[in-house]
């Protein structure tokens, strides 16, 4: 059976990039690594996640948002954040609204949503030691 350690990357297709490095380095605070280039044109923008995982930012997307939260394909990520009343505050003091309110999801974990620029939907999630992932997460690493 395959090994597989981590996701190291996701992928966007996006419409307009100023607007789009905006949100992710500008609002979000993501790193930008490095650009790719392809036949003299920008191909592939760099953002950095963590040591380990970052976002792949493709320009040239068409067409307007993303399809909806009921279609099959790319849902949503989640960013882990330590305090999302506090990330909540942040984003919405630097021009970011929360497209859903925080509330407790029924996994036990504190969250909200917002939107990129062309309307990905990313949850902010801030784990509780006592959610259903923090539980199996103990159970697998045999604690």
């Amino acid at each position: 059976m395959l090994t597989v350690s981590r996701i190291t990357h996701i992928a966007i297709k996006v419409t307009d990039i100023d607007a789009t490095l905006d949100f992710y380095v500008g609002k979000l605070g993501f790193q930008e690594m490095f650009r790719l280039e392809r036949e003299g044109k920008l191909w592939i923008i760099y953002l950095r996640l963590s040591e380990t995982q970052y976002l792949e930012i493709f320009p040239g997307g068409e067409g307007e948002g993303v399809p909806g939260a009921e279609r099959t394909g790319y849902n949503h990520m989640c960013l882990e954040v330590p305090d999302i009343h506090g990330a909540a505050r942040e984003l919405e003091a630097a021009g970011v609204p929360l497209t859903r309110p925080v509330v407790e999801g029924a996994d036990g974990n504190w969250q909200a949503w917002i939107a990129d620029p062309d309307g990905h939907r990313i949850e902010l999630m801030e784990m509780s030691p006592d959610c259903f992932q923090a539980k199996a997460i103990a159970r697998l690493m045999g604690e």
